[in-house]
């Protein structure tokens, strides 16, 4: 008989969370001192955490998004969430601060992002709180996807790891935090790390993929390398494992890495083979490329 309590999510994703104004195709990027005109504008929610919960939910996993927003902008984000199939009961409402907003300057092959951290400033203190630690626990999958506070990674991986929970990190471009030496404890302590190639090569001090895998696992470290156009790979057993790009022609890459996360834990919590997760975590990426932002493209598991 299976004795496993029944989880209320499947997954909840953490980290900051932003409303995009994702401004596309530029003619070139302009100096300093100059002005470029987009073609087209969008708005959407972004961050790694939001979007890696909404490409979760359109795979049909039961997510919900643990974040702080700001209390004057967060009808629109909310409801943007829940059209999502993303539920909004962990969001935290914060009084005085707005919602991050990001402005993206994106062409067909890079992007640049001017932020304001808004509310996600209180994101790291008010995730400490009992009761937002319970409903962690109330999970199979914890998705953090911000520079978490080292000690408080490892002793929150031992409470969750301790209540049947899986920990997955991916801390994006966060300089200052991955080349801390308390990171790789910090990441020891998680069962997945999503690095890009640049990520993985600022941590490990490695330059080819198979390097900076080797590195990170004779560290303790799982770990699932994003390569863009290249793919993506992992050590299987010692063996490495390479998920072949999918040839797509970008429209905007925001998110591109977040909808890669998406595709590989879902298949990762289906308990696929990992040539099968990276192969799915591909497609998501690549796929949510076709349209503006990190959301739209996303595909359904059809």
């Amino acid at each position: 008989m299976n004795r496993t309590p029944t989880k209320e999510w499947d997954v909840i994703t953490i980290g900051d969370v932003f409303i995009d104004l994702v401004m596309s195709g530029f003619p070139a990027w302009p100096q300093p001192g100059e002005e470029s005109f987009a073609e087209q504008l969008h708005r959407e929610i972004g961050g790694g955490a939001a979007i890696t919960a909404c490409g979760l939910s359109r795979l049909g996993l039961k997510t919900a998004l643990l974040a702080s927003v700001g209390s004057d902008d967060s009808v629109w984000f909310r409801d943007r969430i829940l059209s999502c199939g993303v539920s909004t009961a962990l969001l935290h409402d914060h009084p005085s601060e707005p919602t991050g907003l990001t402005v993206s300057v994106s062409t067909s092959e890079d992007r640049a992002y001017f932020t304001y951290t808004g509310a996600n400033k209180y994101l790291a203190e008010a995730m400490k709180t009992s009761e937002w630690i319970l409903s962690m626990r109330n999970a199979r999958h914890i998705h953090i996807a911000f520079p978490i506070d080292f000690h408080f990674l490892i002793d929150l991986s031992k409470d969750l790891h301790s209540a049947g929970c899986t920990i997955s990190i991916d801390v994006g471009w966060q300089t200052s935090w991955l080349t801390d030496s308390r990171a790789l404890d910090g990441l020891r302590s998680v069962d997945l790390f999503l690095p890009n190639e640049r990520e993985a090569e600022l941590i490990s001090g490695e330059t080819e993929p198979e390097k900076m895998l080797l590195w990170l696992v004779d560290h303790g470290i799982s770990t699932v390398l994003k390569l863009g156009a290249k793919g993506s790979a992992m050590l299987d057993d010692g063996n490495l494992v390479r998920g072949e790009s999918i040839p797509v022609t970008p429209v905007d890459t925001t998110g591109a890495g977040d909808c890669f996360d998406a595709g590989f834990l879902y298949g990762w919590l289906k308990e696929e083979p990992t040539e099968k997760c990276l192969r799915i975590g591909n497609l998501c990426g690549a796929l949510s490329t076709r349209s503006l932002g990190g959301i739209d493209g996303f595909p359904k598991l059809d």
